[in-house]
């Protein structure tokens, strides 16, 4: 088990996607939104090593914000 513990993963969540042309995001000031292709209700996507790993959903509790992974991502042969 200690080995484990030397070992880097990087995770990602995923809230949602867009595409814009990058003169777009060049003009962008503080406090501009960017539109995303998800809604508050869809699953966020987990990434461990830009691998997907995991869906999971936001959950608040006593102010601290936290990620509850929903359902496991297995390979599939």
């Amino acid at each position: 088990m200690d080995a484990l513990k030397s070992i880097d993963v990087d995770i990602t969540v995923e809230l949602g996607a867009t595409k814009m042309p990058v003169h777009h995001l060049l003009r962008m000031g503080r406090g501009a939104v960017i539109e995303l292709d998800a809604t508050e209700f869809d699953p966020l996507k987990i990434y461990a090593n830009k691998t997907l790993v995991a869906t999971g959903e936001i959950k608040i509790d006593e102010g601290q914000l936290s990620i509850e992974v929903l359902e496991k991502i297995t390979k599939q042969p």
